[in-house]
């Protein structure tokens, strides 16, 4: 009886509860929706991966993963959902192809639909029988991937591609390493790339051609870098064994077994630096220097090989392609990833969604915008208006003019003028 007379209590309240309720509803619609701040009302294009789309590979049976893993869950707000969590032997630098399959097959079950990247939680291990783990995890475990004799290997789709949606576009999670000797490395790894978003920095590129010339292959290249990115990054071309007291590196490429003064240097918050060298992707094992040293040294990503890839210059990062890329707002991960033609025997490690030139929407005042924004080649602003979030949009006259590098763009918009669409 008494559980009866409270639903007839709760009941009775809500009845007496429902003219309010329709009082309220006849008024929405009568006036229209609450007022929405004008700056949600402007949507941006799309430029990178956001981390929503990023998931996090955790081995539970390595303590440092677990932190890692969890510091950056917290430094990137990345959804509970993302986190992947496995469990196995740490502590060596492969894994056999057969361990990895199954790994594989428990990443692949976790893995939302939605997320099209990964970031790795540790740094040991880095390769698959011949592969890397980054590339194992991005194509599956395929030995067309492995050179046989210093030969070529099967190309990546995603090579200097303009996809924002690398599962939908190619079928590919790109993946890079969470890695570092200790925790607090990798903290200050993760802390420099969430630093580096929308920071814009006014660095310079070192494309350095050493007396190692096996290791200079990528030289050749190195004037059509600087002459298509004109306007857009300083470049400096040096012939050195190696750059000094620097204080301004966002870009660092070279090529020699084993780089010097890089104690000397101080790189930018989102700075992409590697050395084309055999073993620089044996991370904690290797004869020459290990990748990790980059990091070390303050960049917030790098790349090396895990085996002996030979002289191809298309196993290697091109510093035009990553650097054109990085300039149009994509993350670390997918530029760095787009830079190379034949990633299977390579290993990327850094901060994936590290986003220094990302466009970034200020409001100055009430009605009044800017838009900051970064090119690397010169393009229209599109401005397209609706009274509806989903349209339809008309194109505004309004049509900027977008230079190389960076750019401010001011206009004006009101809440009361509906919705924004910038595009380009």
């Amino acid at each position: 009886m008494k559980r009866l007379a409270r639903r007839r209590f709760a009941s009775w309240k809500f009845l007496t509860c429902l003219p309010v309720l329709l009082i309220a509803l006849v008024l929405a619609l009568m006036l229209g929706p609450m007022p929405v701040h004008a700056q949600a009302r402007i949507e941006l294009p799309r430029t990178g991966l956001v981390p929503d789309e990023l998931a996090v590979i955790i081995n539970d049976s390595d303590p440092q993963s677990l932190k890692i893993g969890d510091y950056y869950q917290k430094a990137r707000h990345i959804p509970a959902a993302n986190m992947i969590h496995l469990s196995f032997p740490s502590g060596r630098s492969a894994l056999s192809r057969d361990e990895f399959q199954q790994l594989k097959m428990e990443i692949d079950e976790a893995t939302p639909p939605h997320i099209q990247a990964y970031a790795v939680a540790w740094t040991l291990p880095y390769r698959v029988a011949c592969m890397s783990l980054t590339s194992a995890l991005a194509f599956g475990f395929d030995e067309r991937y492995c050179s046989s004799e210093c030969g070529p290997t099967r190309p990546s789709p995603y090579f200097n591609s303009s996809s924002l949606h690398p599962v939908g576009d190619h079928n590919i999670r790109p993946a890079m390493m969470l890695a570092g000797t200790d925790f607090e490395q990798v903290k200050a790894l993760i802390d420099r790339g969430v630093a580096s978003d929308r920071s814009f920095p006014k660095g310079h590129a070192y494309l350095i051609i050493t007396p190692d010339k096996a290791r200079s292959v990528r030289a050749s290249y190195f004037e059509l870098a600087a002459k298509e990115l004109a306007g857009v990054f300083p470049i400096e071309i040096l012939e050195t064994e190696a750059i000094s007291g620097r204080h301004d590196v966002l870009f660092y490429f070279t090529g020699l077994a084993d780089v010097p003064q890089l104690h000397t240097l101080d790189f930018l918050p989102g700075a992409m630096a590697d050395h084309l060298t055999s073993a620089g992707g044996q991370l904690t094992d290797s004869m020459q220097m290990s990748s990790l040293r980059w990091l070390e040294a303050g960049a917030t990503a790098s790349y090396g090989t895990v085996i002996e890839p030979c002289s191809h210059i298309q196993k290697f990062p091109f510093p035009a392609v990553a650097m054109f890329h990085y300039a149009l707002g994509e993350s670390a991960i997918e530029s760095y990833w787009k830079s190379v033609a034949w990633p299977g025997e390579g290993v990327f490690v850094g901060e994936p969604l590290a986003q220094p030139f990302a466009p970034e929407l200020r409001e100055i005042r009430a009605g009044q915008f800017e838009l900051h924004i970064f090119s690397p080649r010169q393009r229209r602003l599109r401005m397209e208006q609706s009274r509806s979030a989903v349209g339809p949009y008309k194109p505004l006259a309004q049509r900027p003019l977008i230079s190389r590098g960076a750019n401010i763009i001011r206009f004006n918009f009101a809440e009361k003028e509906g919705y924004l669409r910038l595009q380009w």
